[in-house]
């Protein structure tokens, strides 16, 4: 008698290199997935920062836990929610207490540097040498602060960011030591200021508008009707569109927000007569033009102007970025660091690109929500994949500690993407992420709401001065225009995902008792004079 014997084939699961790896953190600061064209190419191609998703992986559903700049920034280097180090806005303080994970990789005998914008704090944690921004920083012959003082270098921020990245990674790089290299852009930062190189090119560019430019919001709920980040009604004209603040008088057009004229001035204003002289050979006839246009035009009309204005600066911003990226991928190359690099390119949220109307962030809503993530590590993450998993910002610090092999605090929040990185998907275990954003009231006036999200549904509770349920299902409404909440085909669906999100706010140390207490805490910074915040514009 023959027996078969059919017998199970194992895989074998991929194992972290023994190597300590070099790192490279390269993040922009408000750049939207939807402006990378290795996820969208309707608005812009970006070659080089493709390259790192062609060479790597791209994550399809990379997420923030708080869309607003410095918050983020603050999670990205304590692996921590921001309700737990504090950063919960632009107003409250960074608890200095926290440790950050560049702190960890000095003591373990990395070397580390910083250059770029950081947003908040002059003097980064763990960081050997650092050239950072103050504050917002700007665009043209930018502020610095650096283990030495402050410095102005004349050019434009990002090409010297940049400079100032290869010229570590070229003179002060310890060939015997591992590095944690951080390299973050201002750009596509609030107000949009191109390079001199990109000035004609994308001011007669065209853009595709997006199908939700002229949104009325039927389906949503309070929050979205009562934001204050619409293109027409709340953009700034000399600050965001560049219309010549002399214009606007003769236009009778006046500076809504209070800072328009200012903006426009600490912008433009801080060019050299060199680069102010390039700048008017491109934009004083562009706006003669619409100076002449501006009495005949209708709302429709001009909000069709003031979208393609955004788009130009926004996305000629970002062809200075995708440049300098490919300037650093083709140092590595050449000089072959490139083979134990961990390279990731990221931003420190999303941001709406005209869709809904809207420009900034804030919302849960998935322009805003979701996030860049590209990361390149030869002969580990296998080239060209693709990832769909709930992975978030949270989840950066213990993913960079774990590749270089450095136990991370017990009590870091995220999740390590390592298992993700080496293939190992089955060893995920996260199916749900938690955000919550909290600056309210506030600039762009967007409500106070926490949210649990999966790949399949988004439930959030607007809360404060409303108490509003939302529920989008993210497969069959991708442009979340309805909001399903009361719908009663989704009722088994909102029952399992609030008793998911009670677990969540429970397991991340969140509670309705919190909320109302930063609530307190906020509404007295915003009415002390006395309480120094960061520009939040």
């Amino acid at each position: 008698m023959v027996i078969s014997c059919k017998t199970e084939q194992k895989i074998e699961k991929k194992k972290l290199p023994q190597k300590r790896p070099n790192i490279i953190f390269m993040m922009s600061d408000d750049h939207a997935y939807q402006a990378i064209s290795a996820y969208s190419n309707h608005l812009i191609e970006t070659p080089n920062i493709d390259r790192i998703a062609n060479e790597g992986v791209k994550f399809t559903n990379a997420c923030v836990s708080n869309s607003i700049c410095a918050p983020s920034r603050a999670t990205i280097l304590t692996g921590k929610h921001t309700h737990i180090h504090g950063k919960v806005d632009n107003v409250f303080p960074f608890d200095e207490s926290q440790m950050t994970f560049p702190q960890l990789m000095q003591k373990a005998g990395y070397q580390t540097a910083m250059f770029g914008k950081l947003h908040f704090g002059n003097n980064p944690k763990g960081i050997d040498e650092f050239k950072i921004l103050p504050g917002q920083g700007q665009y043209y012959n930018p502020d610095f602060n650096t283990n030495d003082g402050r410095i102005t270098v004349e050019g434009y921020v990002t090409d010297i960011i940049m400079d100032m990245t290869l010229n570590w990674l070229k003179n002060d790089r310890k060939e015997d030591k591992p590095f944690m290299l951080f390299s973050m852009q201002k750009a596509p930062h609030r107000e949009w200021l191109p390079a001199p190189r990109h000035f004609k090119e994308y001011t007669k560019k065209t853009f595709v508008e997006p199908a939700t430019l002229f949104d009325d919001y039927k389906g949503r709920g309070t929050a979205a009707k009562t934001a204050e980040m619409n293109l027409l009604t709340h953009m700034n004209w000399a600050g965001d569109s560049k219309l010549y603040p002399e214009m606007m008088a003769e236009l009778g057009i006046k500076d809504m927000s209070g800072w328009d004229l200012e903006a426009f001035e600490r912008e433009v204003g801080r060019m050299n007569k060199e680069q102010r002289a390039v700048w008017d050979s491109v934009y004083r006839p562009m706006m003669e033009d619409f100076k002449k246009k501006y009495p005949s035009m209708n709302k429709t009309e001009l909000m069709k102007w003031r979208y393609q204005r955004y788009m130009q600066d926004y996305l000629g911003c970002i062809a200075s970025v995708d440049e300098n990226v490919g300037r650093l991928l083709d140092y590595l190359e050449e000089t072959k660091l490139d083979e134990n690099t961990i390279i990731i390119y990221t931003s420190d949220q999303g941001f709406y690109l005209g869709e809904h109307g809207w420009f900034d962030k804030r919302f849960v809503y998935d322009e805003s929500f979701k996030t860049p993530l590209l990361i390149k590590w030869p002969n580990v993450i296998k080239p060209g994949t693709t990832n769909t998993e709930m992975v978030q910002n949270l989840d950066f610090a213990q993913t960079i500690l774990e590749a270089a092999h450095i136990v991370p605090p017990s009590d870091m929040q995220g999740e390590s993407l390592i298992p993700l990185l080496l293939g190992n998907n089955e060893e995920w275990t996260r199916d749900a992420v938690y955000y919550h954003y909290y600056e309210y009231p506030g600039i762009h006036m967007v409500k106070r709401h926490y949210a649990i999200i999966t790949q399949e549904y988004k439930l959030a509770h607007f809360y404060y001065d409303v108490d509003e349920w939302e529920l989008y299902d993210r497969k069959n409404d991708v442009n979340e225009m309805n909001n399903v909440i009361n719908d009663p085909a989704y009722a088994e669906v909102v029952i399992k995902l609030k008793k998911q999100l009670v677990e969540l706010r429970k397991e991340y140390g969140d509670s309705s008792e919190l909320d109302q207490e930063i609530l307190r805490k906020y509404l007295e910074a915003k009415n002390n004079p006395d309480i120094e915040t960061v520009p939040l514009h």
